[in-house]
Formats: structure tokens, C-alpha cells, sequence
């Protein structure tokens, strides 16, 4: 007999257990969009240096996008940790996270000796934006009527 399948009975019920408490989503959730808020907050707080990356990064006008990324952070990841439009900040999350990871993490581009990072990076992105993803599927799919 396979020890897996037998592990899985054995821990499928204290991972559901230990998962159960709304705290736990609620940490979960803050997880996910802590660096959402991190980032908006400091640039909310340096709007200069906001405005500085935006041209770094060849985005323009950079003031306006500095301006509408800080919205953007802070609004979806509210949306996300208090429920209400949670599936929209989460979609909206996934979309800006593949587009900065797509404008700052251009691996194909890059030196060989900043190859690797830069790819270790963007797939990290990628993955998270996937959790959005997912977290937007579930929020749809709870809402949806059952047949």
C-alpha cells in the first residue's frame, strides 16, 4: 500500500482544522496583499520617489501613473481584506502584478549575470498573480447560485 494516500487521511483533517478559523483567511489575505500595501503606502508617502520610478521604468506621465498605482495598491488590497469587491481587487491585483513584473523584471533582456534573478523574480510574480487569480475564482464561485 502507498504511504502517501494514508498521510493524506491522516493530515487532510488536522490541516482542515488548523485551517478552519476565519483568522487564518484573514491572515492569509493580508499576506497576499502586504506588499500591495507596503508599496502604496510608501509611495503615497515619497511621492517624489513614486514619480522617480515611474521614469526609471520609462512609464509616462509619470506622475499621473505614480498617482494611479498608488490608488491602485491601496484600493484593491482594501478590497481584498474587507470582502466587499473582493474578486474585483484581486483581478485587478493580478493584472498590475503581471504588467510591473513585465516592465521590471525583463529577464530576456538582461545581461547574463542578471539573467537569473531577474527570471527568479518574474516567475515569483507570476505566481502571485495566480493566487489573485485564484483568490477572484473563489470569491466568484461562492457568490455564484448553486444549480
Amino acid at each position: 500500500m502507498n504511504a502517501m494516500p494514508r498521510a493524506a487521511q491522516i493530515l487532510r483533517p488536522l490541516a482542515a482544522r488548523a485551517l478552519a478559523p476565519p483568522a487564518v483567511r484573514g491572515l492569509a489575505l493580508l499576506a497576499l496583499c502586504a506588499a500591495y500595501l507596503q508599496g502604496g503606502l510608501v509611495k503615497a508617502f515619497d511621492f517624489g520617489g513614486a514619480v522617480a520610478e515611474m521614469r526609471h521604468f520609462g512609464l509616462a506621465p509619470a506622475a499621473p501613473l505614480a498617482a494611479l498605482v498608488i490608488v491602485l495598491e491601496l484600493g484593491a488590497a482594501l478590497a481584498i481584506l474587507s470582502g466587499r469587491g473582493r474578486w474585483l481587487g484581486a483581478l485587478l491585483l493580478a493584472g498590475f502584478t503581471l504588467a510591473a513584473s513585465v516592465v521590471a523584471n525583463r529577464w530576456w533582456d538582461a545581461a547574463p549575470a542578471a539573467r537569473a534573478a531577474l527570471a527568479n523574480a518574474f516567475f515569483e510574480h507570476l505566481g502571485l498573480a495566480g493566487a489573485f487569480v485564484l483568490v477572484a475564482w473563489h470569491e466568484l464561485a461562492r457568490a455564484e447560485p448553486r444549480r
